[in-house]
């Protein structure tokens, strides 16, 4: 990906305009809400290109819009090769090439002991919070090596290293996103590719209420807020927030993290 030039980070301490993230082209999985169009907005406010990939076409066209000229949104299923395929080649064919990747895209069951969650249920959480990306590797990194480098965060969880009952079969989802986020940190460096994680505590999103088993009532979010020494729940904003820190060139020398944004939760 570009090189940060001095007179950027001049820029930067002067209160210049320049964005953290100018002329890098981003795809964001599951950019249509929650995490990932906080994520794709956030970019987007840094210079970056943003591709919103999501399932919701038309829910994706609409964050597209309130973006702007910088963003385009693409319909497809992460668990599908060809569609995985065809989010990296919108960003080369429209931007001219791919410097970041986020696989924010997930999905979970209800909080519910482990032997009531369906077959089904299990296969679809692991296509989507894992499989997923082992297409998008596939699909990014032969772009990425070409250019000279790039950027993979993937969204993984505290679930992932600080898990509780009712969400076993998400929770070693989330596990695997962690582990192969640290293999293929190593195994792609030589490449010149980082590849990150973020860890975000439970969050105002659209699962909100199947992570918890139960109605979304003040009185039952505050059981969980009393977990965390912040005192709140994760927010979109802080999870894009930890993301252009990841992907921004001045973080050239972090890769194999796995950023717990947590408000403290895993203390």
């Amino acid at each position: 990906m570009p090189r940060q030039s001095p007179c950027k980070v001049i820029a930067r301490s002067l209160g210049g305009r320049m964005g953290r993230l100018d002329e890098l082209v981003a795809v964001v999985t599951g950019a249509a809400s929650g995490f990932g169009r906080g994520i794709a907005e956030a970019f987007a406010s840094e210079g970056a290109k943003v591709v919103i990939a999501d399932l919701d076409g038309e829910r994706a066209e609409a964050a597209a819009a309130a973006i702007g000229g910088q963003a385009i949104a693409v319909r497809g299923d992460v668990t599908k090769r060809t569609d995985v395929e065809g989010f990296i080649d919108a960003a080369v064919g429209q931007f001219g090439r791919l410097d970041i990747v986020v696989n924010n895209a997930g999905t979970t069951h209800t909080n519910k002991p482990a032997l009531e969650v369906t077959e089904a249920e299990f296969d679809r959480i692991y296509a989507v919070n894992v499989k997923s990306i082992y297409l998008m590797t596939l699909a990014a990194v032969p772009a990425m090596e070409k250019q000279g480098g790039g950027v993979i965060i993937n969204t993984a969880s505290t679930a992932g290293i600080r898990p509780r009952p009712g969400l076993t079969w998400y929770n070693g989802s989330k596990g695997a996103v962690i582990t192969l986020t640290k293999s293929l940190s190593a195994e792609l460096a030589p490449k010149k590719i980082r590849v990150n994680a973020i860890n975000p505590v439970i969050g105002e999103t659209g699962m909100l209420e199947s992570f918890m088993g139960r109605p979304d009532t003040p009185e039952n979010r505050e059981k969980f807020v009393a977990t965390i020494p912040l005192g709140r729940m994760s927010r979109p904003s802080d999870i894009a927030n930890a993301a252009v820190f990841l992907a921004d060139p001045a973080s050239e020398f972090i890769t194999g993290v796995a950023l717990e944004v947590d408000g403290g939760r895993c203390v």
